[in-house]
């Protein structure tokens, strides 16, 4: 019987990749999106249900789940993976724009979680693999409020996983490093109020360091996750994380092995970072 996947955030990047990955292995995957009508590649595929899927809109979240099961009789994996980037002084970023970082990035997954739940319950087995980053063990500055969402991905995640492993659930964590998608235009929300003229100076340095890395050769593809998010949900172990990239692993490495004051002391050197306001 083949098995069947649910991807949120399947209009572009991981998601997108990860819909093809598991397709060309032989899965059933509903593809979810917030606007299914402009897609024109993923629902010319076989075995492919492209659906409305808004993680903000819970109506929305029952009808794709809905339609998954009706179509194929079964969801086994949920890759919650639709999310996107604030970023910005904290001073700066507005209440909503707050609000809507974690409505997406930790309502969404908690609601999408929640709607497919009884459905796992009730097989007594199925997966959720949940995208958080390198950004969920690790931080970097301007990114305050993106990264308590991942952090917040990454404890929630390990400890359902407790909860829910007698049932028959399993959880797992996918930790990309920076992945060459549009995060940086799209999937990014910048905010910064130029009359706290105080924070100008280092918004505009760090900027300036985000945007080459963006431009970098040492970014990970989105096949490069896809075949990681494949292999948590095929290798049969009980493996909670799963480091996906080079970056990554080179990072959370170093992150375990040093001392809070030696990692933040290099974090701050290569960012060009100094220790007090002169």
């Amino acid at each position: 019987m083949r098995k069947t996947i649910l991807i949120t955030g399947a209009s572009s990047g991981i998601g997108r990749q990860s819909v093809k990955k598991f397709q060309s292995e032989g899965w059933n995957v509903i593809a979810t999106m917030r606007k299914p009508e402009k897609e024109v590649e993923l629902n010319t595929l076989d075995r492919v249900l492209v659906t409305r899927l808004d993680v903000q809109d819970q109506a929305s979240i029952a009808a794709a789940v809905a339609a998954g099961i009706d179509k194929w009789g079964q969801i086994d994996v949920v890759l919650n993976n639709a999310g996107y980037g604030l970023m910005g002084s904290f001073e700066s970023i507005t209440e909503e724009a707050i609000q809507r970082q974690y409505a997406v990035n930790v309502f969404g997954l908690f609601d999408v979680s929640r709607a497919v739940l009884p459905h796992f319950r009730a097989m007594k087995s199925g997966m959720f693999i949940n995208i958080s980053s390198v950004g969920g063990k690790i931080t970097f500055p301007l990114m305050s409020l993106y990264h308590s969402t991942k952090f917040a991905v990454e404890g929630f995640s390990e400890s359902v996983h407790y909860e829910w492993a007698k049932l028959g659930i399993k959880v797992k964590i996918v930790e990309p490093g920076a992945v060459a998608t549009n995060f940086g235009s799209r999937s990014l929300d910048f905010h910064h109020d130029n009359s706290l003229t105080d924070y100008n100076d280092f918004v505009n340095g760090i900027m300036e360091l985000f945007e080459k890395k963006m431009d970098s050769s040492s970014l990970c593809s989105p096949d490069e996750i896809a075949d990681v998010i494949f292999e948590a949900a095929t290798d049969g172990s009980d493996q909670l994380r799963y480091r996906a990239g080079q970056e990554a692993e080179e990072i959370l490495t170093a992150r375990s092995n040093m001392t809070d004051e030696a990692f933040l002391g290099m974090m701050k050197s290569q960012l060009g970072i100094s220790e007090k306001i002169d």
